[in-house]
């Protein structure tokens, strides 16, 4: 995708982290915002904001665990602007801790955000977007899907994201094999940032009152939220740094976006352990001293 001045972006989770700056660099670009987020007071202020710069924005609250929610968000991004061109299936929720130890409600509201959010965003805007293709003879088309590191690699104590996220990853490639099937004029992207100052951290504020946990937070859970927040805080690329490597990835119609490229010797152990049947490749075998904060965390 080439052009981005007058055409129309559609983003989830819109309100902060990398979801506000792709809105600030679409808006910057000249595009047309579709934003959508759960948090309705964050959502306004981000408008608000947007449309003081010029943008043409249209808000919605949404929940993306919710299919219904990204249809009426679809049906009204059309009758607005009458097209879509460019998809971000970012919004993403967290939850750590011993995998074991994960209740229902963690696994439901986790992927219920992260990959049946995006399993909506695809099936529901997809369509659209080729039927948008076939009345436009130089139509172009993108959809990035916000995945994670924790989608090429398996840390501990992050079962229930890794999971989620791996599984966007797998969606993501096989979108990406689908429309060149069909030979549409989309391309299809997972982006798959490390710790990023995005907010994450905080997800649990705008959990679901039925999808709560009654019982109090585990050690080992207790470990991996304050780990992962230290890592956060001390990110050294910020989420309009990720934004900007997104955008020019989508120009360069490059399909892996990462914002940490050198921790891709990560990656290729996991995939040496793969192929020659040995043990899982520790995610954080460079970092030792992550591995031991949660052993000491987990054991209270």
């Amino acid at each position: 995708m080439k052009q981005f001045e007058g055409r129309v972006a559609v983003i989830t989770g819109a309100a902060s982290g990398l979801g506000r700056a792709f809105a600030d660099t679409a808006a910057g670009l000249g595009m047309k915002l579709v934003l959508a987020d759960v948090d309705a007071k964050a959502l306004e202020h981000a408008t608000e904001a947007l449309q003081a710069q010029g943008a043409e924005v249209l808000a919605m609250v949404v929940d993306v665990s919710k299919r219904e929610h990204i249809e009426e968000l679809a049906d009204a991004a059309m009758i607005r602007f009458h097209g879509v061109h460019l998809v971000f299936n970012n919004a993403g929720v967290a939850a750590g801790g011993l995998i074991w130890e994960n209740s229902e409600a963690d696994w439901e509201w986790v992927l219920g955000v992260n990959l049946w959010g995006v399993v909506h965003g695809v099936r529901v805007f997809t369509p659209i977007m080729l039927e948008c293709a076939r009345r436009d003879p130089h139509y172009e088309g993108h959809i990035v899907n916000t995945a994670s590191m924790a989608g090429l690699l398996n840390p501990p104590a992050m079962g229930v994201y890794n999971v989620s996220k791996h599984a966007v990853v797998s969606l993501s490639e096989t979108l990406y094999h689908d429309l060149r099937l069909v030979e549409a004029p989309i391309d299809a992207s997972v982006l798959c940032p490390y710790f990023v100052p995005t907010g994450i951290v905080g997800s649990d504020a705008h959990r679901p009152q039925e999808l709560e946990n009654d019982a109090p937070p585990t050690p080992s859970q207790q470990a991996a939220q304050m780990l992962v927040s230290k890592a956060v805080e001390a990110g050294k690329l910020s989420a309009a740094d990720v934004a900007r490597i997104t955008f020019d990835a989508v120009r360069e119609g490059r399909f892996y976006i990462y914002s940490h490229p050198q921790l891709l010797g990560s990656v290729a152990e996991r995939m040496e352990a793969i192929v020659h049947g040995k043990a899982p490749a520790d995610a954080y075998a460079a970092m030792p001293q992550l591995t031991q904060a949660l052993k000491a965390g987990a054991k209270g």
